[in-house]
């Protein structure tokens, strides 16, 4: 039973978060071949014999990887805090709900017997009818 649950649990925040646990898995990705990468890069400027870029080959490979992995912890911990912000948002409607119908409430009588009107005149339907 625990792990069937446990199961719903995980394909459903899959499925909700798909978006975001594809990027954070392509950015891992990238992070693991840039080794690979850069092995390849090696080669290349060793057989074209221009040993001067070996310096910003490294530096563009570890941009890559600490970036790659920054970016991915920043999506891993703000994952959550997406439905924080959306509860927040609704407290705030719900408060600005509140607020109008206060206002409402604080009508004088006299507002309030032209809201019960049932069919409100202007000045020009009053000249229409003379």
């Amino acid at each position: 039973m625990f792990k069937q649950v446990k199961s719903a649990l995980f394909w459903y925040y899959l499925y909700k978060f798909r978006k975001r646990v594809l990027l954070i898995s392509l950015l891992l990705i990238v992070a693991l071949f840039a080794n690979a990468i850069y092995s390849d890069i090696i080669e290349y400027l060793k057989l074209k014999n221009r040993l001067e870029f070996l310096e910003l080959a490294l530096f563009i490979k570890w941009f890559i990887i600490l970036f790659n992995l920054v970016f991915s912890i920043y999506l891993i911990l703000t994952l959550f805090k997406k439905q924080e912000n959306q509860k927040e948002e609704i407290k705030k409607k719900t408060t600005k709900k509140n607020e109008s119908k206060k206002q409402k409430e604080t009508l004088s009588e006299r507002e309030k017997s032209f809201l019960k009107r049932k069919k409100l005149k202007s000045k020009a339907d009053y000249l229409l009818e003379k």
